[in-house]
């Protein structure tokens, strides 16, 4: 069944997205290919403190979105960022589907869902004026 809406709540372990129309929803975790990546700067040491992308772990979650005509993607630190820098690389029809990227911590599901429903119900009904 196709959906309308999606939510990805992602940080640099794992992703929860969310595919959900007004009656459906479709859940999919999926896990980090290099989820050990964190690297925090140290005094004295060479080196920029970052390191490459996950490109494997964007594509699932861009292949996920797979159907979707508007999506939100949220996360506690850079990780969103780097997601959306991806998908205008790599998939810019997607990109184009973005409807924004917002900081939040850690919701359960419940509470990334209902964010989600209220969020794509105001941006619904602002399309509409």
């Amino acid at each position: 069944m196709p959906h309308t809406h999606a939510v990805v709540w992602l940080d640099f372990k794992e992703a929860h997205v969310f595919l959900f129309d007004a009656d459906d929803v479709e859940r999919q975790r999926i896990k980090a290919h290099a989820p050990s990546r964190k690297i925090h700067q140290k005094a004295g040491i060479i080196g920029s403190g970052h390191t490459h992308d996950d490109n494997a772990y964007f594509k699932s979650i861009v292949e996920a979105l797979s159907g979707t005509t508007g999506w939100l993607v949220t996360g506690p630190a850079a990780t969103k960022n780097e997601l959306a820098s991806y998908v205008e690389k790599h998939a810019p029809q997607l990109k184009k589907q973005l409807i924004g990227v917002e900081a939040m911590d850690h919701p359960t599901d419940g509470e990334l869902l209902d964010h989600a429903r209220r969020f794509f119900k105001a941006a619904d009904r602002m399309t509409s004026l």
